[in-house]
């Protein structure tokens, strides 16, 4: 984690460590960037995952299955007729 007050190294240096972990960006205390690697992630993962929409949309389906319930993915499979892939 980075202070931004006490952030002096170039955008570069801060970089080149991405592999590894995320580095969080603070202002007192209080976590409000993040740099992270985009290795192995395409344009739209990141466009749905910072999307609000999206993520209430997410978080309402979770709820439903959670009070409802729902299948299992190999009951899935059997309901497209996947189940001999």
């Amino acid at each position: 984690m980075i202070d931004i007050a006490q952030a002096s190294a170039t955008l570069a240096d801060y970089t080149s460590n991405l592999t590894e972990e995320p580095v969080i960006i603070t202002n007192d205390g209080q976590p409000i960037a993040a740099l992270v690697t985009l290795e192995n992630v395409d344009m739209e993962t990141i466009s749905l995952s910072t999307n609000p929409k999206f993520i209430a949309l997410i978080e309402r389906s979770r709820a439903q299955r959670r009070s409802e319930g729902g299948i299992s993915s190999s009951q899935m499979r059997h309901r497209l007729g996947l189940d001999s892939v």
